[in-house]
């Protein structure tokens, strides 16, 4: 059986990690802003722990005019931004996104496989509606 979920994740993963490398290469051009949604409790992310108690669960980040020390590596990136006057760093593991949009460019990514919440809404609501399942055995070649 073809994992396309898993398949497609991959590709919009490496898509995102591009995107950040352009980002770090040429900075972030006039009229662009970045909104990327993460999961601030995965194990692999690393903030400061005033941060972790405002957003316990997810978190969405805008990257504009000011951010330093943005290092993107093969598994996360580092960022640097200031909350309030305070500067905080920022490592975020990839498999912890969430989501990545630019409105400038009315460009946007949602990685399914790291929105497990909501994942589990949709298989419920799968559960309650089960008219709304097409189902393809009878379409298989065989």
């Amino acid at each position: 059986m073809i994992n396309y979920q898993k398949i497609l994740n991959k590709n919009l993963k490496k898509t995102f990690i591009d995107i950040l490398k352009d980002i770090e290469k040429n900075g972030i051009k006039d009229g662009n802003l970045l909104y990327i949604t993460f999961i601030t409790k995965h194990p692999l992310v690393s903030i400061p722990n005033w941060i972790l108690k405002k957003y316990p669960d997810e978190m969405t980040i805008v990257i504009q005019y000011e951010y330093y020390d943005f290092i993107v590596n093969k598994n996360n990136f580092k960022i640097g931004l200031s909350f309030n006057n305070i500067k905080a760093n920022l490592i975020i593991d990839y498999n912890s996104i969430i989501s990545f949009a630019d409105p400038f460019e009315n460009f946007g990514l949602k990685l399914q496989q790291n929105n497990n919440k909501k994942l589990k809404t949709k298989n419920n609501l799968k559960k309650q509606n089960p008219n709304n399942v097409i189902d393809f055995t009878n379409y298989k070649k065989n």
